[in-house]
C-alpha cells in the first residue's frame, strides 16, 4: 500500500509542475483536465502526508525517550508518542478508505423517480413528501432541482414523479436511496384511527452523458401534445410536451414542465440517456453478482430499505439496523447522518472484502 502511495505523491509533484507550466494554462481542456485530477488526488495527498508527519513525531519520540533524563520531558514524549500513534492508525484506515476503488458516477448529477407503490392516495401522498425531503435536501448542499415529469392527485398526492438534482457528488450521496420506502401512519380520512402501511419507489440514476450512451434516431419516435394537469400560463395552451418511445427496451418518457418544445424535448432526451446508462450499469452489477452483495444496497428497486414510522416519530434505516427518532427533521430533508451512516458502512463492507 505504501508503495503505491508513494508512486502517487510522486505523480502529483509531477502533476503540480505540470499545472504550474504557462503553456498548458493556455490549453483549457487539458488545464481543466489536469485540474480534476489533482482536486481528485488531494484528500489522498493531504492525508498521506499528515501519516507521514505523525510517524515522524513517533520516531522523535521514541529518541526522546532513550536520551532524555528529565521525567517532565519523558512525560511529555510520552504524551506526543501516544497521540502519535493514535493518529497513524487512524489515517492508516483513512488512507485504506481513499484508497478504494472509486464509483466513477459519483461526481454526476442524477436523476430521481418517485412512484407511489402500495397503499392508494396514501401512498401518492408519502410519495410527494419524499419528492419534497429530496427538493430539501438538494437545498442544504447547493444543489438545483429541475422537475422533469409529474402526475399528480387531486389532494396534493403524486402518483410518480421523475426530477434532476444538479449538483457536485450528488450521486456519491443519494445512489443509496434506491429501493422502496414505506410510511406506517394514520391517514387523514381514517376515522377509526388504524395506522395504515403504504410503500413508494425511489430510483436514483446518474445523469448520463451524450459519450454514455448513443440513441439512435431511427430507434426513437418523438411524439409532440399538449401538457396535461396543473400547469402554468402557456403550458397547457401549446404542444410543448414532449414524448419518446425507445423502439429496442419499450421505454416511454415524458416531459411537459418547461413551456418550450425544445426545452422539453432536451430534458425527456436526458431522461431516457439516464434510464438505458441505468440498464447497462445493472447489466454489471448482475455480472459481479458476488462483489455486489459485500456492499450496501445501492440499485434493486424492489428492497425494502427504509421504514418511516409517524405514530413512533421514527425512521429506521434496514440495510445497516439503524434507527433514529428524528422523523419530522428526517421529512424536512435533514438526510446527512443517514447517508453518512450508509456511507461509512458501504466502506467498511468494501474494507473487509478487501482485506480477505
Amino acid at each position: 500500500m505504501f508503495d503505491k502511495l508513494d508512486d502517487i505523491l510522486i505523480h502529483y509533484e509531477e502533476l503540480m509542475q505540470e499545472i504550474n507550466n504557462p503553456y498548458v494554462v493556455e490549453d483549457q481542456n487539458k488545464f481543466r483536465k489536469l485540474m480534476k485530477e489533482q482536486a481528485d488526488l488531494q484528500p489522498l495527498v493531504d492525508t498521506y502526508k499528515e501519516y507521514k508527519d505523525a510517524n515522524t513525531t513517533i520516531e522523535d519520540s521514541l529518541a526522546m525517550l532513550e536520551e532524555e533524563s528529565d521525567e517532565e520531558m519523558r512525560e511529555l514524549a510520552k504524551e506526543e508518542l501516544a497521540d502519535a500513534k493514535k493518529q497513524v492508525e487512524e489515517l492508516e484506515t483513512k488512507l485504506k478508505i481513499l484508497l478504494l476503488p472509486k464509483d466513477p458516477n459519483d461526481d454526476k448529477n442524477v436523476i430521481v423517480e418517485i412512484r407511489a407503490g402500495a397503499g392508494g392516495d396514501e401512498a401518492a401522498l408519502f410519495a410527494a413528501e419524499l419528492y419534497r425531503m429530496y427538493c430539501k435536501y438538494a437545498e442544504s448542499r447547493h444543489w438545483k432541482v429541475e422537475l422533469v415529469n409529474v402526475s399528480e392527485i387531486g389532494i396534493g398526492g403524486m402518483k410518480e414523479v421523475e426530477f434532476m438534482i444538479n449538483g457536485k457528488g450528488a450521486y456519491s450521496r443519494l445512489k443509496y436511496e434506491s429501493g422502496v420506502h414505506r410510511v406506517q401512519r394514520v391517514p387523514e380520512t381514517e376515522s377509526g384511527g388504524r395506522i395504515h402501511t403504504s410503500t413508494a419507489t425511489v430510483a436514483i440514476m446518474p445523469e448520463a452523458e451524450d459519450v454514455d450512451v448513443v440513441i439512435d434516431d431511427k430507434d426513437i419516435r418523438i411524439d409532440v401534445m399538449r401538457a396535461s394537469g396543473n400547469g402554468g400560463q402557456c403550458v397547457n395552451t401549446t404542444d410543448s410536451a414532449v414524448r419518446l418511445t425507445h423502439f429496442p427496451t419499450g421505454i416511454v418518457v415524458y416531459s411537459q414542465t418547461e413551456k418550450s418544445q425544445l426545452q422539453n424535448k432536451e430534458k425527456a432526451f436526458k431522461l431516457l440517456r439516464s434510464k438505458l446508462y441505468e440498464i447497462e450499469l445493472q447489466k454489471k452489477q448482475d455480472a459481479e453478482a458476488e462483489a455486489r452483495r459485500s456492499q450496501i444496497g445501492t440499485g434493486d428497486r424492489s428492497e425494502k430499505i427504509r421504514t418511516y414510522n409517524f405514530p413512533q416519530g421514527r425512521v429506521t434505516e434496514h440495510r445497516i439496523k439503524l434507527t433514529l427518532y428524528k422523523i419530522d427533521q428526517i421529512m424536512d430533508g435533514q438526510l446527512d447522518e443517514i447517508l453518512d451512516s450508509l456511507i461509512a458502512a458501504d466502506q467498511a463492507a468494501k474494507l473487509a472484502k478487501m482485506n480477505e
